[in-house]
């Protein structure tokens, strides 16, 4: 492995250890997953930012508490429950596509997907979590205050956004706590307001199945008030961390001439496994097209949208040539530098689905590729990968062949209108820990407006209930936030 980690001091009592190829992520974070299960704390997210609510479980240090969160949450998103979720993702992609109709006035305006993505995400981690979801549509003032909040407070936990991490003499300085702490009063004000509607709700015995709901009536729950807030936090948090992102991203990809062709063998391959026009009921039951699963492998490679990740701490000594890093070190996932590594994956810096088809490819020798091992790091590795990856699958396969079969996707007619389309460049904030793309604007042209008019109003028969539990909640200039 050539330089495959680096060692850096951030200060005098602290070793860092960054994993840079592919190679070495799988032999630090999987080989030793044991070792690298806990998270370090860091002043500004931990001390300032979380110092109300809890932490989320991604950022919670390892201990019992963190275990049983972790095992709550995991159970509620293993695959067989995430099936049971699919009519939520009915809906929310219904929606979506319904309100792009609407916003695009039938494709006649070019529009930029950011704001019904990121209330796609958000609105389906909503109704998993307290079994309501947000009434409106993706200006309405709640959905955006969430949106740009857990943004910022994401901010706060990028390794490269707060110096004051690293440096305590610039915790003297108040600024960025100041900051810190805005947002979290501002996070706290619709936390409260959204387990308070729940248990509004629960007491008037009109609530519906979900997973902080399931926790507050279980009598054998071992779950106290602090770590229910913790997996709300993390529900809410998490969804707009990677799948607004990614499926933003790749739209804009589509858009591109090369994504045209991309585009053109989608519908195709969808075409050929539903010769009867039912992809958009059936693909909430199975993954029958391969090509839309490999373009959803390479859209969470591509993309990287979490390029550096969260930090693990070890517990144990962990061995690595001749030498051993002792345990108590904290271990940054360059993600991005090891799915672009030119030494596991073939020109890594093309957007190829069929990386992830090919039998002969280099790829699918290192068996990253074929369904075994690891496909990549978008949502990290080992002990404490993301518990969502189940769901995030699914809700992008969803997305993108319903995207792909309502529509054809387009350029915008100025050239400065159109997406960046390097996975680096077209995040518009550069430290932050996720990316968060720059503005783009694409056409959406329907490819035909009555099949897709019998679509959506199947969702809605189907998941007539679901919407039935939509919220409409003051926020925004009535808190004084917005």
């Amino acid at each position: 492995m050539d330089r495959p980690t680096r060692e850096a001091s951030a200060d005098l009592h602290q070793r860092i250890v960054f994993a840079n190829s592919f190679e070495s992520v799988k032999y630090l974070w999987i080989k030793n997953q044991a070792a690298l299960i806990s998270r370090p704390t860091l002043h500004t997210f931990h001390s300032v930012v979380s110092s109300s609510q809890g932490y989320t479980i991604g950022t919670s240090p390892w201990d019992e508490s963190c275990k049983k969160r972790r095992k709550a949450a995991a159970t509620a998103l293993n695959k067989p429950a995430v099936q049971s979720y699919m009519p939520i993702v009915d809906l929310e992609s219904s929606v979506s596509v319904k309100e792009i109709l609407a916003g695009s006035s039938e494709g006649e305006i070019e529009i930029d997907p950011n704001p019904y993505f990121q209330r796609f995400a958000l609105n389906t981690s909503l109704a998993l979590n307290y079994g309501f979801r947000i009434d409106g549509d993706a200006e309405t003032g709640l959905l955006k205050e969430i949106v740009h909040v857990e943004r910022m407070i994401s901010n706060f936990r990028s390794t490269s956004n707060n110096w004051q991490d690293y440096l305590p003499l610039l915790r003297l300085w108040p600024t960025r706590n100041n900051e810190a702490g805005h947002y979290r009063k501002r996070r706290d004000e619709y936390m409260s307001l959204l387990l308070e509607n729940l248990k509004d709700k629960i007491g008037k015995g009109d609530d519906k199945p979900c997973i902080t709901g399931n926790v507050l009536k279980d009598p054998e729950a071992q779950l106290n008030e602090a770590e229910i807030k913790s997996i709300c936090l993390t529900m809410v948090s998490a969804g707009l961390d990677t799948v607004p992102g990614n499926l933003i991203m790749t739209i804009g990809y589509l858009s591109s001439p090369d994504g045209q062709i991309i585009q053109q063998r989608a519908f195709t391959e969808i075409s050929l496994a539903y010769p009867d026009g039912d992809a958009w009921l059936k693909c909430l039951t199975e993954e029958k097209v391969p090509y839309i699963t490999a373009l959803v492998k390479e859209t969470l490679r591509f993309w990287t949208v979490i390029p550096i990740s969260l930090p693990r701490q070890s517990i144990k000594d962990v061995p690595w040539g001749n030498t051993v890093i002792p345990a108590g070190t904290t271990f940054y996932m360059n993600a991005y530098a090891a799915d672009y590594d030119s030494s596991h994956f073939s020109s890594p810096e093309i957007f190829n689905p069929d990386r992830y088809l090919s039998d002969t490819s280099k790829n699918q020798s290192q068996t990253q590729d074929g369904g075994s091992g690891t496909p990549h790091y978008g949502y990290g590795a080992g002990s404490r990968m993301c518990i969502g990856s189940h769901l995030a699958n699914r809700e992008l396969y969803t997305a993108f062949l319903r995207l792909i079969v309502a529509f054809e996707i387009l350029p915008a007619k100025k050239e400065e209108e159109r997406p960046v389309l390097d996975a680096l460049g077209c995040n518009s904030r550069k430290t932050s820990l996720t990316t968060e793309p720059k503005p783009f604007k694409v056409a959406l042209r329907a490819r035909d407006e009555e099949a897709l008019g019998r679509w959506i109003k199947g969702s809605e028969e189907r998941t007539e209930g679901l919407s039935e539990g939509s919220v409409k909640l003051e926020y925004g200039v009535e808190k004084g936030w917005a």
